[in-house]
Parts: C-alpha cells; structure tokens; sequence
C-alpha cells in the first residue's frame, strides 16, 4: 500500500506497508487516522495512516478479501470475500455477529448508505444484496437482473438509489425502498465495468470499463 500527496502527486515516506500477496482494496477512515486494506492473504490489515505503521490485523476470512468500506461515523467496517461478508467494530476491531452469508460466489464491492444503516453487496453471482448497516443481518430478498457477474456498487448521495456496474455492460439503477430499477438498463460500454460513482450532487453517474473508456 502507498500513500502519495494528493497536491504534489509525491509518495509519502512512511512505514512499508505490505501484505504477503497482492492487494485488492484499500480504504480510509471517515476521519483519516487509519486505512484498512485486504487481499489475497485473507487478511485485513490496518495501518496509522500518518506513519504507516501497523495497528491491527483482522482474521477469519477463508479466501481473498475482495473489498471494504468503513461506515460513514468510522465505528464500523466491512469487508467482502467468497459467498461472505464480515462486519467489524473499529473500537474492539471485534466481529460484530456472525459471517454475512447468501451471496454464491465472490462478493467484489461493498458500501454503506450515506446514513449507516445499510450495506449493499455486489457478487459474481449476478445479485445485489442490502443488509442492515449495525448487525449485517439480511434486508430483504437479492436484487437480480444482471446477466453476468456484478463488479462495483454506489449508493447516491441521498441514500434513495443504488448504481451497478456489470459484466454484462450494462449499468442499472435500483431504487433502495422498492428494490426494483428506475430506468432502462445504461448501455454504451463494449465490455465489462469495473466501477461506478456518483457526482457528489447525485445528478451523474461515473463508470470506467474494460473497454479502455469513462
């Protein structure tokens, strides 16, 4: 993991900050004191995001850990791996309850809602599934209409809709409350999305693609 300044575009000299195998997500604490990353290793690890050093590493995951997010408030953290997600208190660095399961292949992003109280899960198994953001119990049945593994996920800034990128080229957009889509499918890209986001005023959604294109 490397941390550069984000004026100057320099590295910044810290601590060496490794896994023992490749890295597939990093995140930063709402209050930027901590970065959490996790990877092949089947680790979280979290590091002093001033000195790079290491303050804690969480365990239980059986296979590479593909993604996380902190809550907005920063006391909670989850992380996505095969068939599973896992969400940890920050203060304890304790699992809260038990593993997250439903999903049938790997969960490949995950976020909270602008308020905390949900988590929405991206998977290769083609679904979208929403889990309640304090104890990751299940809310409500998988969203399905992808036709091909489910990369990236974005809650809009209100909370109201959910974006999905898929490897069927397709984005949808979910409305959250009646979990069914509020529009065609997006069409456009030739080839799988990786990522999608939101304008900080709601009104754009962001997507870049294997296709070489944003």
């Amino acid at each position: 993991v490397r941390v550069w300044d984000a004026q100057t575009g320099e590295q910044v000299k810290m601590a060496g900050m490794r896994h023992s195998s490749p890295v597939l997500f990093v995140t930063i604490s709402p209050d930027g004191k901590h970065i959490a990353s996790g990877g092949w290793d089947k680790v979280i690890r979290i590091w002093n995001a001033g000195t790079g050093n290491p303050v804690h590493t969480l365990e239980g995951h059986t296979d590479r850990v593909k993604c996380g997010a902190y809550s907005p408030d920063g006391t909670r953290l989850v992380s996505g791996s095969y068939k599973e997600l896992r969400l940890w208190d920050t203060r304890s660095w304790r699992m809260i309850g038990k593993p997250m399961t439903g999903h049938t292949h790997y969960v490949n992003s995950v976020a909270f809602s602008p308020d905390g109280s949900l988590i929405v899960s991206a998977s290769s198994d083609w679904t979208i599934r929403l889990w309640n953001g304090f104890t990751g119990e299940a809310s409500g049945e998988p969203l399905a209409g992808h036709e091909g593994w489910v990369l990236c996920i974005a809650f809009s800034p209100d909370g109201t809709l959910v974006a999905s990128g898929s490897r069927d080229r397709t984005i949808r957009i979910w409305d959250v409350r009646t979990r069914s889509t509020v529009s065609e499918s997006l069409r456009g890209h030739t080839d799988t999305i990786r990522s999608v986001a939101f304008s900080p005023d709601g009104r754009f959604i962001y997507s870049c693609s294997d296709d070489k294109t944003i």
